[in-house]
């Protein structure tokens, strides 16, 4: 697999995982896998494919839910010169390029019912036809379905079709969101931080700070594997070459100028128009010696508490006063325990 593609981690979560995958790799048999978005779906997919006696050949993908129906059935299946508008030549479909491999259907759950149907005949089978043919084809594919939905929820409201996901469910493999991963958050972090250095082609990455492992450890990771790929390198990126990250923005969208959806700029309150108040900054003389990083945090807890008493505990403007980041401004108060009531 590429660099880029390495599958990190040493919980018992993680292992247990690759462990069904090495399983049920050597048959040839349909599977599922299932997983919120950005767990590595599409990964393990290379693994169950590199693991099993189909490895030589293709391993061909698909994204159900990147194109409409008529697309979609024409990639699979494929068509013949003169099937409809614009077809002047026949086309070779994605069962049929992967004969003797594997085929990927990642989203499998937005394909239509009709399309399922066509599904099923192939996996029962092998056969099928190419869209305005008659001809019946044959191949040897092993189908992977992914989605990162409730699917048996789906065939009881009828969405999916039962008799196909029983076929597709000789073995299902549901992924462990990053969330329950906790341990292989610093090792998958520092993977994503010593590629972006070398992508800003830095000399070396400098770590990350105590602070900045409870904050990767303490947040949620709704996006899981992907969401953390991209914390880590805006982060990296906007550190000082030398210096260890301390500081995340989670949410890249959070800003006091957002637009609000569905409300018009003449309906908005009218924007705070006192200027950020930053505390007035002093020298005083101290006596050596003194505990230097003990006196930078006492420093920087009265900066913070004095910046949010001049801008009336909000946090928007103390942030802007104090040349932060609302993220980063949340991340100081969290590291000192500092309320924002008053």
């Amino acid at each position: 697999m590429a660099e880029h593609q390495k599958l990190i981690g040493q919980s018992s979560a993680f292992l247990e995982t690759l462990e069904r995958i090495s399983m049920v790799a050597p048959l040839s048999k349909p599977v599922l896998i299932i997983g919120e978005r950005g767990t590595g779906k599409e990964m393990m997919v290379e693994r169950l494919h590199f693991l099993s006696s189909r490895w030589e050949n293709v391993l061909v993908k698909v994204n159900c839910a990147a194109l409409p129906e008529n697309l979609l059935e024409s990639e699979l299946f494929g068509y013949e010169a003169g099937a409809f508008t614009g077809a002047g030549k026949r086309h070779v479909g994605r069962f049929e390029r992967a004969h003797h491999g594997t085929l990927f259907l990642d989203e499998i759950a937005s394909m239509s019912l009709r399309l399922q149907e066509k599904l099923l005949r192939v996996i029962e089978y092998g056969e099928f036809e190419r869209v305005g043919g008659d001809a019946t084809l044959t191949v040897d594919v092993r189908v992977v379905g992914a989605a990162n939905v409730d699917l048996p929820a789906m065939a009881d409201r009828g969405e999916f079709r039962a008799d196909l996901l029983d076929r597709l469910s000789f073995d299902v493999i549901t992924l462990p969101p990053l969330r329950y991963r906790k341990e292989d958050i610093p090792l998958l972090a520092e993977h994503f931080a010593l590629g972006m250095t070398r992508e800003l082609q830095r000399p070396f990455f400098a770590g990350f700070t105590e602070q900045g492992l409870e904050q990767m450890q303490a947040y949620p990771w709704p996006g899981n594997i992907r969401e953390l790929k991209n914390v880590v390198e805006r982060a990296v990126y906007r550190t000082v070459a030398d210096e260890p990250v301390s500081e995340f923005e989670f949410n890249p969208f959070a800003s006091p100028w957002q637009p609000v959806a569905g409300v018009e700029v003449d309906e908005l309150p009218e924007a705070d128009s006192a200027p950020p108040v930053v505390p007035e900054q002093h020298i005083s003389r101290m006596n050596l010696p003194v505990d230097l990083k003990a006196h930078i945090r006492e420093y920087e807890q009265d900066i913070l508490r004095k910046s949010l008493e001049s801008n009336r505990f909000n946090q928007r403007r103390t942030a802007r006063a104090l040349g932060l980041t609302y993220a980063q401004l949340r991340g100081y108060l969290k590291k000192y325990g500092i309320s924002v009531k008053h």
